[in-house]
């Protein structure tokens, strides 16, 4: 039996971002004045609604931890859905001057991301979570909070011991 010859293709693909942007002409980048002042506008305009955005979510974040409560059964996939916000919240937070959301959602996202423990001690640290997010929209606690952020932090913080147990 004679050995069949190997046909080899290869294949080059053209990297069309690429050579949409300066890479390849040569040139320089750049972006006008008038479509980064729009950006900005655009994210500061998101910025003023992101309190109100973010209170539908933990509104959820509010409803699973209920169900949580109320059908321990379900909790694996309350955890999940509950770990799947955390995950989007944690990157918006800071994005829109609330980095303590983002830092509260990091950590809702880590209790919930890879344990199969569903105790109600885990159900409590959620709550904690959640706690500390309602207070920093409700108080409109922007940028690291200063005080109240430390407060609210070392709040999270002595839950998190009390119930990590």
């Amino acid at each position: 039996m004679a050995n069949k010859p190997v046909i080899v293709r290869f294949y080059r693909f053209q990297n069309r971002l690429r050579e949409k942007t300066a890479g390849l002409g040569g040139g320089q980048a750049s972006i006008s004045e008038e479509a980064l002042e729009a950006a900005q506008q655009a994210l500061s305009k998101m910025s003023e609604d992101y309190p109100d955005w973010v209170s539908g979510l933990i509104a959820k974040l509010q409803e699973q931890h209920g169900r949580c409560v109320d059908t321990p059964e379900d909790r694996r996939d309350c955890f999940e859905a509950i770990n799947h916000m955390a995950h989007d919240m944690k990157g918006q937070g800071g994005t829109f001057g609330y980095p303590l959301i983002t830092a509260f959602a990091d950590s809702l996202y880590g209790f919930t991301s890879s344990s199969s423990d569903y105790a109600d001690n885990r159900v409590e640290l959620i709550k904690s979570h959640i706690d500390a997010m309602r207070a920093v929209i409700r108080g409109r606690v922007s940028g690291d909070g200063g005080e109240i952020g430390k407060k609210l932090t070392d709040s999270l913080n002595d839950a998190i011991e009390k119930y990590s147990t």
